[in-house]
This record gives C-alpha cells, sequence and structure tokens, in this order.
C-alpha cells in the first residue's frame, strides 16, 4: 500500500486504516479490572534499578557511528552519524496531567536533564502524558544547551509546545511522508514522519485533534526507524521498502490488551511487524518497563518477545536503561536487567 499524507475529517484526524479507539463502553470493561484485578505484578516487587548514566561517555563519539541511551518507556538518546536526536522526552514522575495521581515511575530518571549533552533534535512523536511530559519539556526549554535544538513534532503538537516554553521558532509540524533535513558533520540526516495507527489527545474531550506519527531516520552510515506508538497496520512494509533497511527498527511492546488492540501491536505485534518489513537488522523493544498503563505484568512484554525472537530467530536490541550502547550490525543485545 502507499503511504500517504494525513486526511482531516472535521478537526479530527484519521488513521492510515480503519481503527477502534477504545470508547466509553470499554472503559467500562476495562475499570473493574483495573480497580479491583491483583495489581501487585504490573508494578516491580522492588525498587528497580538505581540506573546511571556516566554523561562523561558523550565526549566520545560512537565508535559504530550509531549509540543509543534507552531511558526506559520509549524515551532515547540517538546519537547517528554525528548528531543526536532526543526521542520523546519522559523525565516526569508520572505519566498525568497532574503531578500527585497517575501512572508513576518504576525508576527514577538515569541522569539529570542538565547532564545531558548538547541536543541537536528533539523528536516529540505525539502529545499523549507517557510521551510529551509537561515537566520534562519545560525544563529541556530552559536549558542553555538546548538554546538552538531543532524541535519536530506532528501537527497541532507545536502549539502545546509553546505552551511549555519552547519557542515557536525552534520547532517545525510535520504530516506523514514530510522530510526535515538536518545538517551534521558527517553529512545530512533526513527525518521522515510516517504513519502510526494510534490516536491523540490530553484529554477525553480532544481526541484526535494533534496528529501522531513514527519516523524513519536516515544519516549518512545509518538508518533507524521509530515505530512510536501503533497497532499493527499494513503499511509497515511499505515502510521498510520506501526508506530502510533500517540497522535498528524500535517497535512497542508494552501497554496493550486485546480491547486495544488497533492502537498497540504488543510483543506478538511487534515480532509480525518487523517480520513484514523483512526482519533486517535489530529489534530494540521499546514502551515499557517505566509506568503500569495496562492489566499485564510489568515484565510480561520483553519476557514474551524475547520467547518469540529466540523462536523466530530475530535478533534483540534491549540494553540496560541508562547505559549508552552502540549499535553494531547484526549484534544482539539483551542483558537482561528486568531479571
Amino acid at each position: 500500500m502507499s503511504i500517504q499524507k494525513a486526511r482531516l475529517q472535521g478537526k479530527r484526524y484519521l488513521n492510515p486504516v480503519p481503527t477502534t479507539v477504545g470508547d466509553f463502553s470499554t472503559m467500562l470493561k476495562v475499570l473493574p479490572q483495573f480497580l479491583f484485578k491483583d495489581r501487585s505484578a504490573r508494578s516491580p516487587s522492588k525498587p528497580l534499578g538505581p540506573f546511571h548514566t556516566d554523561p562523561l561517555l558523550y565526549q566520545v563519539p560512537p565508535p559504530s557511528g550509531l549509540r543509543i541511551t534507552w531511558f526506559g518507556h520509549s524515551s532515547s538518546l540517538i546519537e547517528i552519524d554525528g548528531l543526536r536526536i532526543l526521542i520523546d522526552p519522559m523525565w516526569d514522575e508520572r505519566a498525568a496531567p497532574t503531578t500527585w495521581i497517575g501512572p508513576q515511575r518504576f525508576f527514577a530518571p538515569t541522569l539529570p536533564l542538565s547532564d545531558l549533552p548538547p541536543i541537536d533534535i528533539i523528536l516529540i512523536s505525539h502529545d499523549h502524558y507517557d510521551h510529551l511530559g509537561a515537566v520534562t519539556i519545560r525544563q529541556l526549554a530552559r536549558l542553555p544547551r538546548c538554546a538552538g535544538t531543532r524541535w519536530i513534532t506532528p501537527l497541532g503538537v507545536g502549539k502545546i509546545l509553546t505552551t511549555l516554553g519552547v519557542a515557536p521558532t525552534n520547532w517545525t509540524e510535520v504530516n506523514w511522508t514530510d522530510c526535515v533535513e538536518v545538517a551534521g558533520p558527517a553529512g545530512t540526516i533526513s527525518i521522515t514522519a510516517l504513519p502510526a495507527r494510534h490516536f491523540s489527545g490530553r484529554s477525553l474531550f480532544n481526541r484526535f485533534e494533534t496528529l501522531w506519527a513514527s519516523f524513519a531516520i536516515k544519516g549518512p552510515r545509518h538508518r533507524l526507524y521509530y515505530g512510536a506508538d501503533s497497532g499493527e497496520w499494513p503499511g509497515f512494509a511499505q515502510i521498510a521498502a520506501d526508506h530502510g533497511p533500517f540497522d535498528l527498527t524500535m517497535l512497542e511492546i508494552g501497554a496493550f490488551h486485546e480491547l486495544w488492540s488497533d492502537i498497540h501491536m504488543g510483543p506478538d505485534g511487534a515480532i509480525r511487524s518487523f517480520q513484514a518489513m523483512g526482519a533486517h537488522g535489530l529489534l530494540m523493544p521499546i514502551h515499557w518497563a517505566l509506568f503500569d498503563l495496562a492489566l499485564h505484568a510489568w515484565n510480561q512484554p520483553i519476557e514474551s518477545i524475547c520467547a518469540s525472537a529466540k523462536k523466530e530467530n530475530i535478533r534483540l536490541w534491549s540494553p540496560t536503561p541508562g547505559v549508552p550502547t552502540d549499535v553494531m550490525p547484526d549484534v544482539e543485545v539483551c542483558t537482561g536487567w528486568w531479571r
């Protein structure tokens, strides 16, 4: 299937294929399970970590040219061909509109935001609170080393960034298929916004009014796909054909349930989507290990995908949180830190 720009229906953006998003009836089905089902396995039984990122490591460029620091959930620092890209930074204590209630972090940030190296690009995939934390964005907007940082975000999200202190001159909004090129020391890096099967909204009353996206990141030497939040859909093969092959493909595995399988693929869906993309390179599981956002055990997604990947002969790339790790061609990284 061809990859198209996002379309509006009135004020609401449409998914690339027909998609069901949980409505009030779904909430009525799920709420009793959230409230009354045994919750003990949904969070770690003992504190995780502490995990620590040594900021001095960023003074030395990655030998491979591609290095990733995964901070948990979907937040990562990508060092690719001489540029640093911070993806969906989430340092907030809770993935919620308030600081006193809502899903709380399983472990503390691995380093203060002020200890990050200079960031060239900050990439925001959509406006949900587990990807766009108000406290995090406000702090980044005030950091002197981020004064010249370029923010790239889907249509409509720029206004939210402005309310959180990001200067309008610093952000660029993109529709699906739009490409932003950034000059780097090793050559130009392109970032192309692509469809995801998900939704947006920072309340129940403004769903779909801003766009959501995945991204292909292509440098002179390396290519990476960030799938962000998405259910399965038939476009993954075309994305790989148009923008791959990818050295690393980042796909979500957590916060899944059959009731909302249209918008979260889960570990089995990640395996199938990766295979649809040709199963080239490494598969990095994201969107897990930081917040209680579903009914499954907190470590069930990673255990499930590890078993499936072994069966399907797929190479996983799952580093310890906060540890800057080089991506080497076809070299699996699976530290098992969660055990």
